[in-house]
C-alpha cells in the first residue's frame, strides 16, 4: 500500500518568513521513510546503528507548490520504487487539507559499509519495496476507477 505519514509542522521547521525551510522538507520526508521501514517490520535501531550496508541518498529534489506554515497538518504519501539491483527511488507527495503542497524524490544506492562499493539490495529492502509497489499499483487502479465513474 502507499505509505501514509502524518505530521504537524513545528515552529522549528520554519524560516524567518514563517514557512517551512526548504531543507526541512527533505528532513520531514526522511521521517516518513524511517516510519515506513519501521512499520514494515525493519528494526530501525539496527538499520541505522550497526549496519553492514547503507543506503545513502545520491540525488534529491523537491518541487514546492504552495507555502507550508507552522501548525499545518501534513500528510506525506511515500512510494518507493526499485530502479536497479542496487538503487531505489522514493517519491513523496505532501498535502495539507487534501491540497498538494510539495512533491519530492530521493534516490538511494546500496553500499557495503566497509568497502564503500555498491552492492545488490538486501532481501529486507526488496520486500519493503515490493510491499509498497503492490500497494501503489492498487491505489492507482482505484484512483483510475474513481475518475471514470
Amino acid at each position: 500500500m502507499v505509505f501514509i505519514y502524518s505530521r504537524t509542522v513545528k515552529f522549528s521547521d520554519t524560516d524567518a518568513a514563517g514557512v517551512v525551510y526548504f531543507a526541512n522538507t527533505l528532513s520531514i520526508c526522511h521521517e516518513a521513510y524511517e516510519e515506513s521501514l519501521k512499520q514494515s517490520g525493519i528494526n530501525i535501531k539496527a538499520f541505522f546503528t550497526h549496519p553492514t550496508v547503507a543506503f545513502p541518498i545520491v540525488h534529491a529534489n523537491v518541487d514546492f507548490l504552495r507555502p507550508v506554515y507552522c501548525g499545518d497538518d501534513l500528510v506525506i504519501s511515500l512510494i518507493p520504487q526499485k530502479i536497479s539491483v542496487d538503487k531505489f527511488n522514493i517519491n513523496y507527495e505532501i498535502t495539507v487539507n487534501q491540497v498538494i503542497v510539495a512533491k519530492a524524490m530521493t534516490r538511494h544506492v546500496c553500499i557495503d559499509l566497509n568497502s564503500r562499493n555498491k552492492q545488490e539490495l538486501p532481501d529486507h529492502i526488496i520486500a519493503w519495496l515490493e510491499m509498497n509497489r503492490r500497494g501503489a499499483e492498487g491505489a492507482e487502479r482505484r484512483k483510475s476507477r474513481e475518475e471514470i465513474m
